[in-house]
């Protein structure tokens, strides 16, 4: 699933190449995806693209035809979604249900360059809003302070008297906004803490750590993936990574081997050494450190 640092990034792939651009056309290929219907999407024919912008998971594109008249296209792109830039596509309009393409704005001319927001696989969960205001998304409304801008003192306020799990906190977006399965794993591990760590129960020092992990973590994401293009995006995260998905690899750090925890339809990646004391985690959920 794409997170803060890879929407900051497509947000200014969008910037740099999309802005000051009209609007020629717009293709649906899938109506489930369009969870709005006020105004319609044929609204953004003829308006231009003045910005992009993110918040926590969700990507906006901003349109207006004249000053106060601005609409926000935004996405989120669940787990299997991507924006895709294309200079030049298709001028036939696509086939509802045919292949991954989900939503189509032609940019200019039609035919010409723009992009698509696409999603693999059979679980449809990308969705696209056109709103006037993202505050009226309700998961727009809900997020809580982003990530990247949380300081420590706040961190702390956040964390305190919560009976949450760690790793269960930090992709809460009620709570903090922007974290995903992949760099929560990658913070708990930077932060050497346990995933199963009750969050209201940590000493001021590992606040501290946290709030250090998170900082370093996420700028150092966003400065890497900040200027790379669409395409490239996926392959730039996969290889910062130290802990997530490498179940079974060496942990970077200390050489231990990187372990996992499943559950029904994810995981998330640990090293034994690093953040629980050498003791595995048992691979069940609500599970116990084995003793």
């Amino acid at each position: 699933m794409p997170e803060s640092p890879e929407i900051e990034a497509l947000a200014h792939h969008l910037r740099e190449n999309a802005v000051y651009r009209p609007v020629a056309r717009v293709d649906v290929a899938s109506m489930s995806a369009v969870k709005t219907v006020d105004p319609p999407v044929s609204s953004l024919v003829g308006r231009v693209v003045t910005g992009a912008a993110r918040y926590g998971k969700f990507l906006s594109v901003e349109f207006a035809d004249r000053p106060g008249e601005e609409l926000h296209l935004v996405t989120h792109l669940s787990r299997a979604g991507w924006l895709r830039w294309h200079e030049t596509a298709s001028t036939t309009p696509p086939k509802p249900g045919r292949g991954p393409l989900e939503f189509r704005v032609h940019l200019d001319t039609v035919g010409g360059p723009g992009f698509d927001l696409t999603e693999a696989g059979t679980q449809k969960r990308l969705a696209v809003y056109l709103v006037r205001d993202p505050q009226e998304i309700p998961g727009v409304a809900r997020l809580g302070p982003d990530a990247l801008t949380l300081g420590r003192d706040q961190l702390a306020e956040l964390l305190a008297g919560q009976g949450a799990r760690l790793k269960t906190l930090l992709v809460d977006q009620k709570t903090i906004a922007g974290i995903g399965n992949a760099y929560s794993d990658e913070i708990l591990h930077t932060a050497k803490l346990s995933p199963f760590a009750v969050a209201g129960r940590l000493p001021e020092e590992k606040i501290d750590a946290l709030a250090v992990a998170m900082h370093a973590v996420l700028t150092d994401a966003v400065d890497r993936s900040v200027g790379q293009g669409a395409a490239t995006l996926k392959g730039e995260k996969r290889s910062g990574l130290r802990v997530h998905a490498r179940t079974g690899l060496p942990c970077p750090v200390c050489g231990d081997t990187v372990r996992e925890v499943s559950f029904a339809d994810r995981s998330f990646q640990y090293c034994p050494t690093c953040q629980t004391g050498g003791k595995p985690l048992a691979d069940r959920r609500l599970s116990r450190l084995v003793r």
